[in-house]
């Protein structure tokens, strides 16, 4: 859903693909794929909706390297989760910091499944356990 509406108010975006290293003290992160699969499957799905030249991806390996991109001038909008509003807010501040306008942050509702529990990767990783 994030990625689609990404797409839908954006000529081109750039999406961050957190690194395995990022990733080791996930929950329930023995489910994790390796990010050479997950990079595939997302360049698969992008591909499916849109044409993969007004996607780029980058590696994701810490939250100091998200700020530094966070700070490239050319950024206008970032699309988060209710979950990660905060981050996007962090990163905000930094920009204003730096004297740059904040970005525009899109923020897309979390979804709830039938028992109405969140989606999200943590709980199908448990699901998975």
């Amino acid at each position: 859903m994030l990625i689609k509406i990404a797409l839908s108010v954006s000529e081109f975006i750039e999406i961050g693909l957190t690194s395995e290293d990022l990733l080791k003290n996930k929950k329930y992160g023995s489910h994790l794929e390796s990010f050479e699969v997950r990079k595939k499957k997302l360049k698969d799905y992008i591909a499916s909706i849109s044409d993969l030249n007004r996607v780029n991806i980058v590696t994701i390996k810490s939250w100091e390297q998200m700020t530094g991109y966070a700070l490239d001038p050319e950024y206008e909008a970032l699309v988060v989760s209710q979950e990660t509003y905060e981050n996007g807010i962090k990163l905000n501040e930094a920009r204003e910091k730096k004297g740059m306008v904040p970005l525009i942050l899109v923020v897309i509702p979390m979804l709830k499944d039938k028992d109405n529990r969140l989606i999200s990767s943590t709980n199908i990783r448990e699901k998975l356990e």
